[in-house]
C-alpha cells in the first residue's frame, strides 16, 4: 500500500482543530518514534525509513514497526509503507540492533488524530506538535494502491483547502531532519 499524504505548517491550529473537531471526534496521542538505519546510511540514502513508534493514548499503549519504500511521488513524498504491531517495543529494538542497525534519531510527537471518511475514503487527519520543533503541523493521509495515487492525492488536497490549507503551507521536511537540526 501506499501511504498518500501530504503536510502542511498549520497557520491557524484552532481554527483547524474546530473544522477537525465538527467531521470526527479527536483521539489525544503522545507518539516515541525510533527511527533505525544501517551504520552506513543506506536507507536514508535510498530514501526508505525504518521506525519504531510506541503510541501512548488515553486508555492503553501500543507499538508499531514501520517500513517505508523510496518516495513515489516526488512532489508529495507519498511512499509505500508497510506496518504491523509489535508486542514488546524493547524487542523490537533489541532486534533490529541485533540485526546490525543502529538508532538514528529518537524523538516525541504530539498527536490529535482524527479519523473521517472524505472523497470516498477513509482518512487520518493529525495535527503535530514536537516540542523540539516551532509552529503545528497537519497531516492528512489515506492508504492506497500503485493506481489511486493521484485521485487519492486530489481527495487529500480536497480536505486540506475545507480546512482552510493553502498549497503555500505544504511542506516535505521531514520531522527527523528538524528535529536533527534543532539539536545541533
Amino acid at each position: 500500500m501506499i501511504e498518500a499524504e501530504l503536510k502542511a505548517r498549520v497557520q491557524e491550529p484552532e481554527h483547524v482543530m474546530a473544522k477537525l473537531d465538527e467531521r470526527a471526534r479527536a483521539r489525544s496521542e503522545v507518539y516515541r518514534d525510533t527511527y533505525f538505519d544501517r551504520p552506513e546510511g543506506t536507507l536514508a540514502a535510498a530514501d526508505e525509513e525504518l521506525r519504531v513508534r510506541t503510541i501512548h493514548g488515553e486508555d492503553s499503549t501500543r507499538t508499531v514497526l514501520t517500513f517505508k519504500g523510496a518516495a513515489v511521488d516526488p512532489a508529495s513524498g507519498s511512499k509505500p509503507e508497510h506496518e504491523t504491531a509489535v508486542e514488546d517495543a524493547e524487542a523490537a529494538h533489541a532486534i533490529l540492533r541485533g540485526l546490525g542497525y543502529v538508532e538514528v534519531i529518537a524523538f516525541e510527537k504530539r498527536c490529535r488524530n482524527y479519523n473521517f471518511e472524505a472523497g470516498g475514503r477513509r482518512m487520518l487527519a493529525t495535527l503535530v506538535r514536537v516540542p523540539e520543533i516551532d509552529g503545528t503541523f497537519l497531516e492528512v493521509e489515506t492508504l492506497v494502491g500503485e493506481g489511486e495515487l493521484g485521485a487519492a492525492l486530489d481527495s487529500v488536497r480536497g480536505v486540506l483547502a475545507d480546512l482552510g490549507i493553502g498549497e503555500d503551507d505544504l511542506t516535505r521536511e521531514a520531522y527527523t531532519d528538524a528535529v536533527a537540526r534543532e539539536r545541533q
